[in-house]
């Protein structure tokens, strides 16, 4: 898969992405080696608790110094991750402000921030009124564009308002002041929790901000919170944390343990799973529900974790240890930017056509759950060969050009102004000869690179079908793009808690049914 970096054109941070990638693997061989050396007592294998813990944190006030606060996070955030920060504005301004960090790489050595979250109880050069101030920095482009809370911006993060209209208002009843969630010298409970588009900031249980996620400024990259300013800390928490399974205590660990894979092995169906070198849980979660299939077990169909190397050292070295325990992963040779994920794709296709012979090759999530029986039913029934798309198929979908935008295209990237058919990217399949097309294309470097995969599949195919390839669209509405219902093939959004109670609900009833 190494070479897979070497095409990168129109994909954002992939030259970033493959230096980094190459410190990262370096150092993780480093570490690799020095434990075989001292493995010879087995007392010192690995017996060193978990690096990374699912709940941190400070409550003893002697931590929390008038220089500010720092809070290691040992394995970065995911979605579900929060941050609980109690305190009280103070001092003559009652200001502070949290920044959520970065790994720093050798060549910078001040490390990117991911969010700065800013509170100005006495105002700025903008306006004299309190305002929250939210943005991102890095050294390459320095300060971003900043959002501000109050604000008459009505962009959403996860169907969830930038600023609260309740932010800056008056209350013209009671002639009381606009109303603004801190206040000097009362004790305030702020969370920032990881949501799926961005961040959100609720203050004594109220929403209050959101913060959508930059290119290149992921959760999953941070490793430190930042408090400092005019705040007396109480206590500060991390919970949600990534955290990978303790090995010594699964008694199911060999049923879980994937079968080996000769070369070119045929098979009806070849799965490749979109995930991140943290989401520890999210893997599990799928090992013990559709990855204990019949087909799965016995070897019709093969399923493969598809992850790129972390920037965190921590995280590397458990996630070679679940490698290395569970055989079903394969590494990717970049740090997993969410710009780099046609890689992936690409690298599906290879595994599906090139590793083995898979007659049908689909990408998915892992917080998908995939019927798998019900996939190997439908494509039989198609009977459809050659040429076949499969999912839920998008007919007149167009780019978003609103740059405040996660999807955002701009107009040099994508100047047409539809797109193609193509599938939403929570479970497709494709026929075995689109799949090799898409790996000859790239080794060729004539496949159009597009950092929106599902979409660029749909691209793909498109040039495919003016080329003279016969093309065969079969829309699946069981396909649920976002969330979960009953009689679904795949169900998107599932938390390792719904995935696992999804498959109990199956092998106990025998139908598809939602758990929540």
């Amino acid at each position: 898969m190494k070479h897979i970096v070497n095409y990168s054109k129109g994909l954002p941070n992939a030259l970033e992405a493959a230096r980094e990638a190459r410190i990262a693997w370096d150092n993780l061989m480093d570490i690799v080696a020095k434990k075989q050396q001292i493995e010879v007592n087995e007392s010192s294998v690995d017996h060193k608790g978990k690096q990374c813990p699912y709940f941190l944190s400070k409550m003893d006030t002697k931590d929390f110094g008038d220089k500010g606060y720092k809070l290691r996070i040992p394995c970065g955030l995911i979605q579900g991750s929060a941050i609980t920060i109690i305190g009280i504005p103070n001092g003559l301004s009652g200001s502070f402000r949290i920044d959520l960090t970065g790994e720093s790489v050798p060549e910078e050595p001040n490390p990117p921030i991911v969010l700065h979250y800013n509170v100005r109880l006495q105002g700025d050069k903008v306006t004299e009124d309190p305002v929250i101030v939210q943005n991102t920095w890095t050294t390459a482009q320095d300060w971003g564009e900043e959002e501000r809370c109050p604000s008459r911006n009505n962009k959403k993060v996860d169907d969830l308002k930038q600023c609260s209209e309740k932010v800056g208002k008056r209350d013209n009843r009671t002639r009381s002041k606009p109303y603004f969630p801190f206040k000097l010298g009362y004790l305030s409970v702020t969370t920032l929790r990881v949501g799926e588009e961005g961040f959100h900031m609720t203050v004594d249980g109220k929403q209050i901000t959101s913060f959508a996620y930059r290119e290149g400024l992921e959760p999953w990259l941070v490793n430190e919170v930042r408090i400092f300013g005019d705040i007396n800390l109480t206590s500060v928490l991390a919970s949600g944390l990534p955290t990978s399974e303790d090995l010594e205590h699964i008694d199911d660990l060999d049923a879980l343990r994937t079968v080996p894979l000769p070369l070119h092995r045929p098979l009806d169906l070849f799965i490749g799973v979109f995930s991140t070198a943290n989401n520890f849980k999210r893997r599990m979660a799928v090992r013990r529900t559709w990855m204990q299939y019949p087909a799965v077990k016995s070897g019709t169909v093969a399923v493969r974790f598809f992850a790129g190397l972390h920037k965190n050292q921590i995280v590397n070295e458990e996630l070679w240890s679940e490698i290395k325990t569970y055989g079903d992963i394969q590494l990717m040779p970049f740090v997993d930017y969410y710009g780099l994920i046609t890689w992936k794709t690409i690298a599906i296709c290879i595994f599906g056509t090139e590793a083995v012979s898979a007659k049908y090759v689909m990408k998915t999530d892992d917080d998908a759950f995939v019927r798998v029986d019900e996939v190997l039913g439908t494509i039989s029934k198609e009977n459809v060969k050659h040429g076949l798309l499969y999912g839920l198929i998008n007919y007149d979908a167009q780019p978003h050009r609103n740059a405040d935008s996660k999807w955002y295209i701009s107009p040099e990237e994508y100047p047409e102004k539809t797109y193609p058919p193509w599938a939403h990217g929570p479970g497709y399949v494709v026929s075995n000869d689109i799949a090799k097309a898409v790996y000859t294309k790239h080794k060729e470097r004539s496949l159009r690179m597009f950092k929106l995969e599902d979409v660029a599949m749909g691209i793909w195919i498109a040039e495919m079908k003016k080329e003279g390839f016969k093309v065969y669209y079969k829309d699946e509405k069981r396909v649920y793009n976002e969330g979960c219902n009953d009689g679904f093939v795949v169900a998107h959004y599932q938390s390792p808690r719904e995935m696992l109670c999804l498959w109990q609900k199956l092998q106990a009833e025998g139908v598809a049914k939602c758990c929540n």
